[in-house]
C-alpha cells in the first residue's frame, strides 16, 4: 500500500497557508513533518486525516483495501489534545475507541490490557482519566493507536508533555508500527527517534516555496 499527496494546497480564512505539496509514502515508512509555528504543519496533518478539504490536490492510496474511499478511514489521527473524556476511567475511554474505530482490513488491535502495558501504566485503567498527569493522560492517548488497528497514523506532537523515558517508549511504538508495514506522519518541533523517517519541512504562509521536500 501507498499513501499519495499530489499537490495539496490549504487555506485558512483568505490567506494559502501551504501550496503544492506532494509527497509519496509505502508501508513501513515515515514522514516527520517540521517548521515554526504557524507554518502550516497542522493544517496538514488535518488535510490527511480528512477533517479539513484540500483547496487543491489530492489524497489517495494504491494497493489498498477496494472498499477504502479514502485514506481517513484507514487512519489514527492523535492531535495536540488527548480526546479522552476526564470523567470516565482509562478502560472506558479506552474500550469505546476500540469500539468506534474498529478494525481496519488486514490487522486487528490489542486488547485493552496490552494497550496499557505497552505505554507503561500497568494497573491504573480503573482511574478516571482526569485523576492522571498530563503525561501519563499523553499515553493513554497514545495506547487508542493500538486499541484498534489503523496502518496510517497521524501525530500532531505527539511527544508533547512527555519526559524523556516516555520519548523512547513513543519511538518504540512507532518504530514497532512501521516494521508491521504501518505508515507514519508526524508534526513536531522535537526529535522523535524514529529510525526510517523522511522530512517535510513548512516554511509558512506561500508566495515563496510551499515546501521542502527531502530525505532526513
Amino acid at each position: 500500500m501507498r499513501l499519495l499527496a499530489e499537490g495539496l494546497s490549504a487555506r485558512r480564512g483568505e490567506d494559502l497557508i501551504f501550496n503544492d505539496i506532494s509527497f509519496a509514502l509505502g508501508a513501513g515508512e515515515a514522514l516527520v513533518v517540521t517548521g515554526p509555528n504557524g507554518s502550516g504543519k497542522s493544517t496538514l496533518l488535518r488535510v490527511l486525516a480528512g477533517l479539513l478539504m484540500a483547496e487543491k490536490g489530492r489524497l489517495k492510496l494504491e494497493n489498498g483495501p477496494p472498499e477504502i474511499r479514502h485514506p481517513s478511514e484507514l487512519s489514527h489521527y492523535l492531535g495536540h489534545r488527548n480526546a479522552m473524556k476526564r470523567e470516565l476511567t482509562v478502560a472506558e475511554n479506552l474500550s469505546f475507541w476500540k469500539n468506534f474505530m474498529g478494525d481496519s482490513p488486514g490487522g486487528s488491535g490489542r486488547n485493552l490490557v496490552e494497550a496499557v502495558e505497552a505505554v507503561g501504566l500497568r494497573g491504573i485503567a480503573h482511574l478516571p482519566f482526569g485523576y492522571l498527569s498530563a503525561g501519563q493522560q499523553r499515553r493513554m492517548a497514545m495506547a487508542k493507536l493500538i486499541v484498534a488497528y489503523r496502518p496510517i497514523w497521524i501525530l500532531d506532537e505527539p511527544t508533547a508533555a512527555l519526559d524523556a523515558g516516555a520519548d523512547k517508549l513513543f519511538a518504540g511504538l512507532v518504530n514497532a508500527h512501521l516494521d508491521t508495514g504501518g505508515i507514519v506522519i508526524a508534526a513536531t518541533h522535537q526529535p522523535l527517534g524514529l529510525e526510517r523517517a523522511r522530512q517535510l519541512q513548512m516554511t509558512g504562509f506561500v508566495g515563496i516555496d510551499g515546501g521542502l521536500w527531502h530525505d532526513a
